[in-house]
């Protein structure tokens, strides 16, 4: 083990100087390395400075009045941190412990140094490290501050968007409904003749029109999340056939061919039928958009191990393995919009995505490569146990019901006297009113069945032109029939509230319309 040193030589080889003055300050010995810092040899400091004349002013000032009565009270001091002056006058930084004790020879005070030049260096690293890190702390804040702003805008412009959407698809359906009206007038009077081809067209059109209208409502919906499944069993077998059936004269126009194979009923699944034959409707309709006129399209519905599977089988211009990860991507299209012939909004596979997501199902394309035609698969679950749906109502053979008598309230004057005109057709007999209070003037002296109210009246809304209808001694008993560019949940929701049996959104559908009619 090796010998620990003397005292002496503890002092005199110590890493801090060390010195012991008399307790006016005059130095009486100092180490080595006091001497080295300072600069002086020994012999030039005992006796001949005190540690006063090493303080510059300030310091000096300080040592009289902060040290000199603590050591006094408490006989020591520690950590002080002042300059010293070496013998070529220039500063040194230093931290001073002191300790006063009383020896034989009377009050001495040992001083120990150690330089603090490091320290400071140290500490204007840190510093400066402190500024970079707040700097940039500040210019993180200010960035999230700027993706919050930013964040902000993008949501506000999203809501306007949707806001948009929903105002557009309500303002677009409004001439809609005349048009519907009128066509189905025209089909009455003039779709029995040899040539009917522009009335077929005019048909395709405008169903190809009301579709588009629709999906632009919906879409906002989605991405939102604020689609509502009206959810209740559904027989899928008769929902693809009558899919295949909406979709026939559209098949007719392109000169496809539409093989349909549909699985044995019942397939009941858990589902929203309305979304679910949008989401057929939507499949077939791109496949007819995406083949050469005269190409054949398949569509099947097969049932297997809980799951019902429907694809639709094209042999149109196909996909690229690239596009096969983003075609249901929102406005997703192969071409350029003026390179299309054939339109659309590129919205229509986004929807069916979201649909069937929403109905806990997948979907996915394929396509062997461009030119080779594509096909689209969606699976659902089957529902649990085998609860049917109800009966379809059956389609009216066109029988005039005995002079039931029919309301039809709306201030667009075309769109009442067309749905009036379509009415009669059929053998109801119709009045119309173009505003509310006209309505209810006209109701003791008809006493309609059913009452078709337009909600957006001049001089009083729908809903609450429906709560008086219901408050009059009559009023319990007439079907009452919201008519209104408005379709989503809440306007349904709000429409049932206030009295209506049925909402029905523009244009609107005449077979719809039919079932909801008293027989």
């Amino acid at each position: 083990m090796p010998t620990a040193p003397s005292g002496d030589i503890l002092f005199d080889q110590a890493a801090c100087a060390l010195l012991l003055t008399a307790a006016d300050g005059v130095i009486l010995k100092a180490n080595s390395m006091a001497c080295t810092w300072l600069g002086y040899a020994e012999e030039e400091l005992v006796g001949k400075l005190r540690m006063q004349d090493l303080l510059p002013v300030g310091a000096r000032l300080f040592y009289h009045t902060h040290c000199q009565p603590i050591l006094q009270v408490q006989g020591s001091v520690a950590e002080i941190q002042v300059d010293l002056r070496n013998k070529r006058q220039e500063r040194i930084p230093v931290l001073i412990n002191i300790s006063r004790r009383q020896e034989a020879d009377g009050m001495l005070d040992h001083w120990a140094l150690f330089k603090a030049s490091d320290r400071r260096a140290y500490e204007r690293e840190l510093l400066a490290a402190r500024k970079t890190a707040e700097a940039a702390l500040d210019a993180r804040r200010s960035a999230e501050e700027a993706l919050k702003k930013l964040n902000a805008q993008l949501s506000a412009a999203d809501r306007r968007k949707d806001e948009f959407l929903a105002t557009l698809s309500h303002e677009l359906r409004n001439p809609l409904a005349p048009m519907r009206s009128a066509l189905d007038i025209l089909k009455l009077k003039f779709g029995q003749g040899t040539d009917n081809r522009l009335l077929q067209a005019f048909d395709r059109q405008l169903r190809h029109m009301t579709r588009l209208v629709d999906d632009l409502m919906e879409v906002s919906r989605i991405t939102q999340g604020r689609m509502q499944l009206q959810r209740a069993p559904v027989e899928l077998s008769a929902l693809v056939q009558g899919a295949a059936h909406d979709l026939a004269a559209t098949m007719e126009a392109a000169r496809h061919t539409l093989r349909v194979s549909i699985a044995e009923p019942p397939v009941i699944v858990d589902g929203d039928a309305t979304r679910l034959a949008q989401v057929v409707i939507n499949l077939l309709t791109n496949a007819a958009k995406y083949t050469p006129d005269g190409g054949t399209i398949e569509l099947c519905l097969s049932c297997d191990d809980g799951t019902a599977e429907i694809s639709v089988r094209d042999n149109g211009i196909g996909l690229p393995a690239s596009a096969l990860a983003t075609v249901f991507d929102m406005f997703s299209q192969l071409e350029p919009a003026l390179e299309r012939s054939k339109g659309g909004l590129g919205i229509g596979l986004a929807l069916v995505r979201g649909i069937v997501q929403l109905h806990g199902g997948s979907v996915h394309a394929d396509s062997p490569g461009p030119g080779l035609g594509s096909t689209f698969t969606m699976r659902l679950p089957l529902a649990a146990g085998s609860v049917c749906a109800p009966a379809p109502v059956p389609a009216s053979s066109g029988a005039a019901p005995s002079q039931l008598r029919v309301l039809v309230v709306d201030d667009n004057e075309d769109a009442g006297e067309t749905l009036a005109m379509t009415l009669e057709l059929y053998g109801f007999d119709v009045k119309t009113a173009s505003t509310a209070a006209r309505a209810l003037d006209m109701l003791p002296g008809f006493a309609p069945a059913v009452a078709l109210l337009d909600i957006g009246l001049p001089d009083m809304n729908g809903y609450e032109l429906a709560r008086r209808v219901r408050a009059l001694p009559l009023g319990a008993g007439i079907t009452l029939i919201a008519t209104t560019g408005w379709g989503q949940q809440k306007d349904r929701e709000r429409a049932f509230a206030a009295g209506f049996d049925h909402h029905l959104t523009k244009p609107i559908d005449f077979d719809l319309l039919r079932s909801y009619l008293p027989r």
